[in-house]
């Protein structure tokens, strides 16, 4: 069953078991699911078919062994629940019975034949199985076929055969008999729905792709990491240079959430949560504005990030705002994450943003009361994406709702416009960094420049590059540098005009303030000049120790 995320797979499923229970007298059934759904598969199950005996297999060592002694091994009942990692531990237990479904939930979890959990549910003894899963396909047809292979190993046996018959660079390129052909073949055992097919009242979805530029801080934290292996980025060649590239990557992204996320960036002792929180991050000031003004809207937030010390960040930024705030992440016991999603949940709560890892939170849970999605940093895997945003627009949502993406900022500069040759956003980002690490004012910096690229292997056959002369170069990069020069004044200018506005309002405000305390207040007369008698005196406090945990 891959029904497109939000469409009640759950229901659907629970309304099998509950007749293969009542009318054709068939039970025990196994559900596998994600650590997050298991209290919602529990409670769903209790609603819609109460005459179901379930238990769910959770908890430490000593928590599974009771379950098993006093409700498992002595029988009477029809349904297990249970997680992935649980399945893994307690494979004993439940290889011993012969079950009448094995259900799968969020399948995609076994698109490697060859992980421990797909190995160990192919070990399983049952009548029938079921997987259930709104992505079904992420990278490729041989996820396709692990699926299918679960279900019928006998039909799909070969992985080779199937890989010929269903080429996926041609499935890519649009080939219609194909598609039709692979539609025909899984039709028997694969069923597929999309919102517009099954419910046409579901308010529509938004997405908004907000551009942000870097902070201050956050360029020279970049331009460090850069710097730092400046070679590796110009010469990786072997197996190792591409890890330690993927490293490299791995710290830009970093900076680009949050330079804090690094030891050293955030200034302190003592460490203060106010406003430097924003202001160090462009993403933060972007997100602080939207969060404000969503607010005022009566919105309800959900923030996904990849990063667990990001969502620590967040957490000090709510607190600092007087946000209230659910949160969940992999290390939230089973217990909490049932505890956040009631609370968030609940009618007339007050809990405006919820922060979730998307691994751990952007699977098969229902946050149907939040209108907002927004992403902080995507996942290399857009379908990772569409699962967290979908937490939110599914069968439920009463109001339209609005996604948000904040990418890296890029150099307003239109590349392949012209015809003929021209410099590649790779070629330019590369004059910049050799640029910056020669030195700008180096005696014959442009004729050394010529040489590395010469000898760079990455450009090895680009002739175009290649053939620059020193004067090329020259005025290439005094064009590049006027860009940047250009933008930066922009953002500058931007930042200048904002605080200036600030401080305008902040001005008409104590002048109005002043005005009507002039009229209500008692004057006292100091030294021949009339002051404004003080009331009381507010000391406000930066000082509370931050609650992010140093690594």
């Amino acid at each position: 069953m891959v029904d497109f995320t939000g469409l009640g797979k759950t229901l659907q499923t629970i309304s099998l078991v509950g007749y293969m229970k009542l009318c054709r007298k068939s039970v025990p059934h196994l559900v596998i699911s994600p650590k997050s759904t298991l209290r919602n598969w529990m409670n769903e199950l209790r609603r819609w078919v109460p005459s179901l005996n379930s238990v769910c297999l959770i908890g430490s060592q000593d928590e599974r062994s009771r379950i098993i002694q006093e409700e498992i091994e002595p029988g009477g009942w029809d349904v297990v629940v249970t997680s992935y990692e649980i399945v893994l531990r307690e494979s004993t237990i439940l290889k011993k019975y012969n079950w009448c479904y094995v259900i799968i939930d969020e399948a995609h979890r076994i698109k490697n034949e060859q992980s421990k959990l797909s190995k160990m549910v192919r070990l399983l003894k049952s009548r029938n199985r079921l997987l259930i899963t709104g992505t079904p396909l992420q990278n490729n047809l041989h996820e396709l076929w692990a699926l299918l292979n679960f279900l019928l190993p006998d039909v799909f046996d070969s992985a080779d055969d199937f890989n010929a018959w269903f080429d996926t660079q041609k499935c890519l390129a649009d080939d219609k008999d194909l598609v039709t052909r692979l539609h025909g073949i899984l039709k028997p055992f694969l069923l597929r729905r999309l919102k517009s097919d099954v419910e046409k009242k579901l308010p529509p979805k938004i997405e908004t792709k907000l551009y942000v530029g870097l902070a201050p801080l956050q360029r020279q934290w970049y331009t460090k990491i850069l710097m730092k292996d400046i070679d590796i980025l110009n010469s990786a060649s072997g197996k190792l240079d591409k890890i330690r590239l993927l490293n490299i990557l791995m710290q830009l992204r970093k900076c680009a959430n949050h330079p804090y996320i690094f030891d050293g960036a955030e200034p302190g002792p003592p460490y203060t949560t106010d406003k430097h929180l924003v202001d160090n991050c462009g993403k933060m000031i972007i997100l602080d504005k939207l969060l404000i003004k969503l607010k005022e809207q009566g919105s309800r937030i959900l923030i996904f990030s990849q990063m667990t010390r990001m969502l620590d960040i967040l957490e000090d930024y709510c607190i600092w705002r007087n946000f209230e705030y659910c949160r969940l992440d992999g290390q939230t016991s089973h217990e909490d994450r049932q505890a956040s999603i009631d609370a968030y949940n609940s009618p007339n709560s007050t809990k405006f943003v919820f922060m979730l890892s998307t691994r751990a939170g952007g699977l098969g849970i229902n946050l149907a009361t939040a209108d907002v999605v927004v992403l902080y940093d995507s996942d290399w895997n857009p379908q990772v994406d569409l699962q967290a945003t979908d937490r939110a627009h599914r069968i439920g949502q009463t109001k339209t709702m609005a996604r948000y993406k904040a990418p890296f900022h890029q150099l307003r500069i239109q590349y392949n416009t012209n015809k003929g040759k021209n410099y590649t956003e790779e070629e330019d980002r590369f004059l910049l960094c050799m640029l910056h690490k020669l030195g700008f004012d180096k005696e014959n910096v442009y004729e050394e420049l010529r040489y590395a690229i010469r000898q760079s292997p990455q450009f090895r056959f680009d002739w175009f590059l290649k053939s620059r002369t020193s004067i090329e170069l020259q005025r290439r990069l005094n064009t590049l540098i006027t860009f940047v020069e250009r933008e930066n004044q922009e953002l500058e200018e931007r930042e200048r005009a904002e605080k200036k506005k600030g401080r305008t309002s902040t001005k008409n405000t104590n002048a109005l303030n002043s005005s009507q305390n002039s009229q209500s207040t008692p004057i006292a007369k100091v030294n021949g000049n009339q002051k404004r008698k003080p009331d009381a005196f507010a000391v406000a406090s930066n000082s509370s120790p931050a609650k992010r945990k140093k690594k």
